[in-house]
């Protein structure tokens, strides 16, 4: 998948980001929080901040702690709810960490690693459309 849109409602304080698959037409809405998008927003346009943001800041301790973030996987829709994973690949083992699908796609975009999305949570996704 790759991030399509970012839509920033200045005035309310849910965003929408838009994930579309990379060769295919599928692409679906994640409601999001106004820091989330604020964080990824600032990535995508290339703006750096003179400190660390808590994006960077996950990716730095991944890193500092041999760790390498492989990709981010959107695994799971319950109940209206997206659930990610962040898959960090350390010593040849693939740990998966449970997190908020705008944190996942926020440190993602930070590092340039691939979004996944299970195929039975795009199909999910679109039947909601």
């Amino acid at each position: 998948m790759e991030l399509r849109r970012i839509i920033i409602n200045e005035l309310g304080e849910q965003q929408i980001i838009v994930l579309k698959e990379v060769d295919g037409e599928r692409g679906f809405p994640i409601v999001i929080g106004t820091y989330e998008a604020a964080s990824i927003d600032r990535r995508v346009r290339g703006i750096s901040t003179p400190r660390p943001m808590t994006h960077d800041l996950v990716a730095s301790v991944i890193e500092q702690m041999g760790g390498e973030i492989q990709d981010i996987l959107i695994s799971d829709l319950i109940e209206g709810t997206y659930y990610a994973r962040l898959r960090i690949r350390r010593e040849g083992e693939l740990i998966e960490v449970d997190c908020r699908p705008s944190d996942a796609i926020a440190v993602a975009v930070t590092v340039g690693v691939p979004i996944y999305v299970n195929e039975s949570v795009l199909g999910e996704a679109m039947e909601g459309e």
